[in-house]
């Protein structure tokens, strides 16, 4: 303890006279430690804007859903019997059709005269929803080229243009998927036939409960009173799971990659105290020749260090808390609700501990290695480095730290695997770019022999003693691999979005066709000049309510298929098996089977709920329980855009229930608007989803998301960036030296400038090289593993990365060696 004691006397000392050098720690740990603080405060101030404007965003303090079926009147009477107001909307996709004959998909919302119970419809211009009128978003109105007043038609029904849609208060519970937002009265909804038997409505009724109730216990006595209703109830705190499991995941991996940035930092870090170090080589040498305990040596730069790092980190805190407002004036239009900007201090004290802990991993082992140098050794350290351990304790220290630092990440991080996978990845990361550095030194010293005298003094500065090239080789590979993986990933999705799937995938789906429909629908389709292919199916939809006897509220899932029990899905029947269906495991049944309900099941699914042949899963449709038993598995591709289903189902009872009919059609995008206009004119209450269009939203989106990723990245290659300056910065003395000897023995400026650009080219090129292989093997692994599709190798993205590469480490290298040629040589010479 008095050792420790004296080296705190010695630090307070010693940062009385500042900390110059120290400069590189406080950046790489305010760099990190902001993208962090940044992410989890905009994370915290949009679930407080969604938690305190639940209501609005709901549309009442609850809701009852009853998916594709109206919630029975019991239900109803039983909520209002207790004081609530009921408010009933509709949620469908129609054809709004203009007068000169244009149509656009729309997502259709019938409300009632209540609506909205919270927050306000704003419409321009302010009319009331009442009578036979239509209010649409400006992007309906600006495709279609309408104006107030105009004659519309939805189904069978026409419609007045009444106003453009300028604020919808629970747009975020019920998001357009398919098409911009289009609103009628409920009252007007029978007028259009588009409510069939069968057809794909969401009914939602949203309750305003009086003063004083809560929600969650009237939603408990709620659900008692009903137990076996299929109908779900959802609190105004859950206003939109979805959206919540979004930010979650989005959060998770922004966070993951400022602790890459961090990562990087933490190399800036052990190269900022090793140079720091350097600096003091005499002072510590002068301690230890005067019989200063090793000990309070360590513990004189461990105070410095961790009150630096501690600076370091409040700058990060302070930087991060800044940027959210920054980031949430340039998200506005992109967040589901505007953030609560406030003070939220579990993000910020999450930021700070990342920040501390990578401080100390990062730092302690140069500091513990300076402690163990004898005093002479120290005199001959300012001249060559000597590769010595830290004592027992210190390495012991060191590795509690750095598990910590992993616990930490995998204990906080919404999906625990995904964290211990990148926990994995950073540390075989580290390794590959350690062991990279050492074959480019290997190669280097091999090279000694090239006479040119430039290229050869160049090379050796890679492998002299104490060179900087594997700090240099980590930090920038890191930063590079993870923005070659990202190009790598968008470029091949872009390619399978925008040349592989348009080739294959057909020109529409056709929804909600009635069964007396289907002949019709079947002629105009095949009528039609220039279509090729039609293909129809029965479509139902069901809820999951068993698995294998169990409810599905209680069934346990891996985390990446308990989506499918969530809500509703598609259902069909078949006899004969789809053409281009693969079974993986078991058999299709007979097609004159009449027994029990069996069961074809996507494989992936099964995998995850650890269900096979012959086990049961039970559906709801229409408030009817069927168990269905699994006969066969089969692989679905979701990426051939075909109608695929994850429920088939055998005929028989399934085909007595009412329901619909789904369609696709291919052939000649050059007829898609007659093909459209034949089918909707003839049948009102089809809906037709142009593929094309659809894919080109999923392109934009993409788009923004590969941007967001990039910019993410960035902060990574920043923190290399700032660990490069400071390696160069570290390494300035000897290279002002050796351009001072140079110079004297008669070398140009010509000369020391090419050794210089040949260590740094070098570097560069092979930083590049390795970050591109690294880069590509895990996009590889992403594309074809995680999402499943072929894969594209796209040389051009990888030469921009390796070029990039090179030009900053160049930059640098040109910086430091101007310097150093400005250097007068006679001061040095003097001196030394």
């Amino acid at each position: 303890m008095r050792d420790v004691m004296m080296g705190l006397r010695l630090a307070r000392r010693e940062l009385r006279g500042g900390a110059r050098g120290l400069w590189l720690v406080l950046a790489c740990l305010a760099l990190g430690v902001a993208a962090i603080a940044a992410v989890g405060t905009l994370r915290a101030g949009i679930q407080a804007g969604l938690q305190a404007d639940g209501a609005r965003i709901l549309g009442g303090d609850l809701e009852i859903r009853g998916g594709y079926q109206p919630v029975d009147s019991a239900t109803l009477e039983w909520v209002r019997a207790r004081g609530a107001t009921i408010s009933e909307v509709r949620m469908l996709r129609a054809m709004l059709v203009a007068p000169s004959g244009e149509r656009s998909l729309v997502e259709l919302k019938a409300a009632d005269g209540l609506y909205p119970l919270f927050g306000e419809l704003r419409l321009d211009p302010a009319v009331p929803l009442s009578g036979a009128v239509v209010v649409a978003e400006p992007a309906v109105a600006d495709r279609l080229g309408l104006t107030t007043g105009d004659a519309v038609r939805l189904g069978e029904a026409q419609f007045t243009f009444a106003a453009r849609i300028t604020e919808e208060p629970d747009r975020v519970a019920t998001p357009t998927v398919f098409g911009p937002r289009a609103i009628i009265p409920l009252d007007q909804l029978a007028a259009t036939g588009l409510a069939q038997p069968g057809s794909l409505i969401s009914h939602e009724y949203r309750i305003r409960l009086p003063e004083g109730v809560s929600a969650r216990a009237f939603g408990n006595d709620l659900r008692a009173a009903f137990p076996s209703a299929p109908w779900r109830v959802r609190l105004a705190e859950q206003a939109e799971p979805g959206v919540n499991r979004f930010l979650d995941r989005a959060a998770s991996f922004l966070t993951l990659a400022g602790l890459t940035a961090l990562l990087v930092g933490g190399i800036g870090v052990a190269t900022g105290v090793r140079a720091w170090l350097d600096a003091r080589a005499r002072t510590i040498a002068t301690l230890r020749c005067m019989g200063a305990p090793s000990t309070a040596i360590f513990s004189a730069y461990l105070f410095q260090v961790l009150a630096l790092s501690t600076v370091g980190i409040l700058f990060g805190l302070l930087a991060g808390w800044g940027l959210t407002f920054l980031a949430a004036q340039l998200l506005a239009g992109a967040l589901p609700v505007p953030p609560r900007m406030g003070f939220y201090p579990a993000p910020l004290g999450l930021a700070a501990l990342y920040g501390l802990l990578t401080a100390l991993t990062f730092a302690l082992w140069p500091l513990g290695r300076a402690g163990r140098i004898p005093g002479a050794a120290l005199f001959r350290d300012m001249f060559r480095t000597e590769a010595r351990r830290p004592g027992w304790r210190v390495m012991a220290l060191n590795a509690l730290t750095a598990a910590a630092l992993v616990a930490l990440v995998i204990l906080t991080a919404e999906q625990p695997f995904f964290a211990m996978a990148f926990c994995a990845g950073a540390a075989v990361a580290l390794v590959l770019f350690r062991l990279g550095a050492a074959v480019l030194m290997w190669g280097a010293k091999r090279l000694s022999h090239i006479r040119r005298p430039a290229i050869r003094l160049g090379l050796a500065n890679l492998h002299r003693p104490g060179a900087a090239t594997p700090i240099m080789l980590v930090a920038l590979g890191l930063g590079l691999t993870t923005l070659a993986a990202i190009a790598q990933i968008e470029g091949n999705l872009r390619a399978a979005i925008g040349n592989e799937m348009p080739n294959r995938a057909p020109n529409f789906f056709f929804i909600d066709i009635q069964p007396d429909q289907v002949r019709d629908f079947d002629r105009l389709a095949r009528e039609t000049p220039g279509v090729e292919e039609v293909r129809r199916v029965a479509s139902l939809r069901a809820r999951i309510s068993a698995v294998r006897g169990i409810p599905a509220e209680e069934y346990q899932t891996t985390p990446d298929t308990a989506w499918a029990l969530r809500g509703e899905r598609g259902l069909t029947y078949t006899a004969e098996m789809p053409e281009g269906t693969r079974l993986v495991e078991g058999q299709w049944w007979a097609p004159d089977h009449s027994g029990p309900t069996l069961l074809s099941f996507d494989a992936n699914l099964a995998r995850g709920w650890g269900v096979g042949i012959g086990d049961t899963i039970t559906v709801n449709v229409l408030g009817r329980e069927v168990e269905m038993t699994i006969a066969n598995l089969r692989q679905v591709e979701w990426r051939s855009l075909a109608m695929n289903f994850t429920l088939v189902a055998s005929p028989g009872l399934l085909s007595a229930a009412p329901h619909t009919h789904i369609a696709t059609v291919r052939g000649d995008p050059a007829q898609d608007g007659l093909l459209l206009r034949r089918i909707t004119d003839a049948l009102p209450n089809v809906s037709g989803v142009r593929v094309r269009d659809a894919l080109a939203q999923v392109a934009e989106l993409l788009g923004r998301i590969a941007t967001a990723l990039t910019a993410t990245g960035s902060v990574t290659l920043l923190a290399g960036a700032l660990v490069l300056a400071g390696a160069v910065a570290a390494g300035q003395r000897r290279r002002v030296r050796e351009a001072v000897v140079l110079k004297t023995v008669g070398a140009t400026r010509g000369q020391i400038r090419r050794a210089f650009l040949v260590e740094f080219g070098a570097l560069g090129a092979f930083a590049g090289l390795l970050a591109a292989a690294a880069g590509t093997a895990a996009a590889w692994g992403v594309v074809r593993g995680i999402m499943r599709q072929e894969w594209l190798f796209l040389p051009g993205t990888l030469a921009l990365t390796v070029l990039g590469c090179m030009v900053l480490v160049l930059a640098f290298g040109y910086a430091g060696t101007a310097l150093a040629l400005r250097a007068r040589p006679g001061p040095l010479l003097r001196n030394d």
